[in-house]
């Protein structure tokens, strides 16, 4: 109970920080804006409101400048049971990327970031 409490309240405090600090979005034309958030169509954020490797991909999503839709399975039961039914895991963060029929899931901060960044970052 108390290391639940503790690890909660650090994650208020990056979480704090992160809002003090966030990085500047890409600034884009209105074009290119359209094109990047076409890139990111079918794309969903598993994650927690407070840890600190979704703070991380929030950051990184906020400074490519696109809208991705946040499932956070810490108060969402549905989301968390989506995510392990399909995904495999509860783990976060978790990107849910559908293209077509196909849904693939993709954990890990660095290489959700990177993903976006390849798809995203070069228009």
């Amino acid at each position: 109970m108390l290391v639940k409490a503790l690890r909660n309240g650090l994650g208020l405090i990056i979480v704090g920080i992160d809002k003090l600090t966030r990085p500047k979005a890409i600034s884009r034309s209105e074009d290119q804006q359209q094109q990047a958030q076409a890139a990111v169509k079918g794309l969903a954020l598993y994650q927690l409101y407070a840890c600190p490797f979704c703070v991380k991909t929030r950051r990184a999503i906020h400074q490519l400048n696109v809208d991705i839709e946040l499932r956070d399975i810490g108060k969402d039961p549905e989301h968390r049971k989506t995510l392990q039914q399909e995904g495999g895991k509860i783990m976060s963060p978790c990107l849910r990327i559908e293209e077509g029929s196909d849904v693939r899931w993709l954990y890990q901060s660095n290489d959700i970031i990177a993903f976006l960044q390849q798809r995203v970052a070069t228009l």
